[in-house]
C-alpha cells in the first residue's frame, strides 16, 4: 500500500522541467541503514507531511533529502540557517528597479514563496541555528493550513499542491539551540544515523571503484573502531563522520594516509585526547 501511494505521486511529478529547475533536482544516492527509513521519509512527503531529520554531522541528512528530490525529480529550494537568518533571507525582498527610464519597486521572491509556487522541495538546512523569532513566520506554511500572508506585499499565498518540507536538525552542537516546541510539533520526525558495516562498504565501493583495496580495508576498519568508541563515549559524534571519512579517503588517494586522516578527522575536533585516540586508532592499522 505504501509503495503505491508513494508511486502515485512519482508518477505525477513525472513532468517537463526548465533547465533552470532542473539544476535544482538533487543526484540522490542515499544508503539507508534500514529497510524502512528511506520508505517512511517518502511516505510523509508523498502525505505532505513537514520532516525532520536529526542526526549528527556528516550522517547523510543533505544527501537523503537530494535523494527525495530525485526520486520525485523534484526541484529543491535551500535555506542554511544562522543566527543572522532574517524574514527577507526567507520570504523575499523588495528592490528598485529602473524600467523604460521610470524606477519602481519590485519584490524579489525567496526560497520559501518560490518553493510554495512552484511546488519545489522546501529544504532548511540546520533549522535550529536560526533565532527563535524568526522562524514562527512559517508556522501557518508548516501547519494543515499551508499558506503564508507575506509581510512585505500584503499576497495570500496557498502552497501548490505539491510543495514539499524538508528540515535537518544537528542536536546538542555549538551554536545551536532547541527548537521551539511549536515548530518542532509541526514536523514528522526521524533520526538519521551514521552507516556502518556491509552498507558503508558499499558506499566505499561506489565512491571509490579504483581505489587501491589496503587503502579501502584501512578507512573502512578505522571507520569501525571510531563508531565503536564513539558508542562507548571515549570520542564525540563529529569523529565518526563519514563525511570526514570520505574526505580521508579522497586525501589519501595523493598523500600518506596518516596525514589524510590527520587533516581531514583529527585536526578538527577539539579535545587533543580525542586526536590523539583517532590517529592511534588509524596508525593501527598502517602495515
Amino acid at each position: 500500500m505504501i509503495d503505491v501511494i508513494v508511486q502515485e505521486k512519482q508518477n505525477r511529478l513525472s513532468r517537463t522541467h526548465s533547465d533552470e529547475d532542473k539544476q535544482l533536482i538533487g543526484a540522490g544516492g542515499y544508503m539507508s541503514p534500514n529497510e524502512h527509513l528511506l520508505e517512511d521519509v517518502l511516505l510523509a512527503v508523498t502525505l505532505k507531511k513537514p520532516v525532520l531529520l536529526k542526526g549528527p554531522t556528516g550522517a547523510g541528512k543533505t544527501k537523503l533529502a537530494e535523494t527525495i528530490s530525485a526520486f520525485f525529480q523534484q526541484p529543491v529550494q535551500s535555506i542554511n540557517c544562522s543566527v543572522d537568518l532574517d524574514a527577507e533571507a526567507l520570504l523575499g525582498f523588495k528592490t528598485i528597479v529602473l524600467n523604460e527610464g521610470l524606477n519602481s519597486i519590485e519584490f524579489v521572491e525567496g526560497p520559501v514563496i518560490e518553493a510554495m509556487k512552484k511546488g519545489h522541495i522546501l529544504y532548511i538546512d540546520e533549522i535550529n541555528m536560526a533565532k527563535s523569532e524568526t522562524l514562527p513566520i512559517l508556522h501557518s506554511v508548516l501547519d494543515y493550513r499551508r499558506m503564508l500572508t507575506n509581510p512585505f506585499t500584503g499576497e495570500v499565498i496557498k502552497a501548490h499542491p505539491d510543495f514539499s518540507v524538508i528540515a535537518a536538525i544537528n542536536e546538542g552542537y555549538i551554536g545551536t539551540t532547541p527548537m521551539n516546541e511549536a515548530l518542532k510539533n509541526r514536523f514528522v520526525s526521524y533520526s538519521i544515523p551514521y552507516i556502518s558495516g556491509e552498507l558503508l562498504e558499499k558506499l566505499w565501493l561506489n565512491l571509490f571503484p579504483s581505489s587501491p583495496k589496503e587503502l579501502h580495508t584501512l578507512m573502512l576498519n578505522l571507520a569501525e573502531d571510531l563508531m565503536n568508541q564513539v558508542k562507548q563515549g571515549l570520542l564525540s559524534e563529529e569523529a565518526a563522520s563519514i563525511r570526514s571519512m570520505q574526505y580521508a579517503m579522497e586525501l589519501a588517494e595523493y598523500i600518506d594516509p596518516m596525514r589524510a586522516i590527520t587533516y581531514a578527522i583529527a585536526e578538527k575536533l577539539e579535545d587533543d585526547q580525542e586526536k590523539k585516540l583517532v590517529l592511534e586508532l588509524a596508525s593501527s592499522w598502517i602495515k
